[in-house]
């Protein structure tokens, strides 16, 4: 999979084919001696805490931003929660007001940042 000289193209596919495999799972280029360290560090099946079998090499991704009990912080009161939770904490949490320190009224949460446009 890299561009070789066609001088040495011959000796060259002659050393990939004896000492280089593909692997079938992500085609990468791995030495035959590593093939089976490979297979079990990057490809053998692991358990998310969400319970979804996945690669262990795609883990890191899915905890970062595809598991629903990925950490996520409310946007009203910085509380760590599981992703699945936060809509329905956010809802509740975002219907909590706080007195307006210009006007006085008691301000929804979730409206909050509009309010100093209308507030005056």
């Amino acid at each position: 999979k890299k561009d070789i000289p066609a001088v040495n193209f011959l000796i060259h596919e002659i050393h990939c084919r004896r000492n280089i495999e593909i692997c079938p799972f992500c085609s990468d280029s791995v030495p035959k001696s590593e093939m089976k360290n490979h297979m079990e560090s990057e490809h053998v099946q692991v358990t998310c805490k969400c319970r979804m079998k996945i690669e262990n090499s795609l883990l890191k991704d899915h905890e970062a931003s595809a598991c629903p009990l990925r950490p996520a912080l409310c946007r009203f009161c910085d509380i760590p929660l599981a992703f699945n939770k936060l809509q329905e904490h956010e809802s509740y949490c975002g219907a909590r007001t706080e007195r307006c320190a210009g006007c006085g009224h008691n301000v929804l949460l979730r409206e909050l940042r509009e309010h100093p446009r209308r507030c005056g």
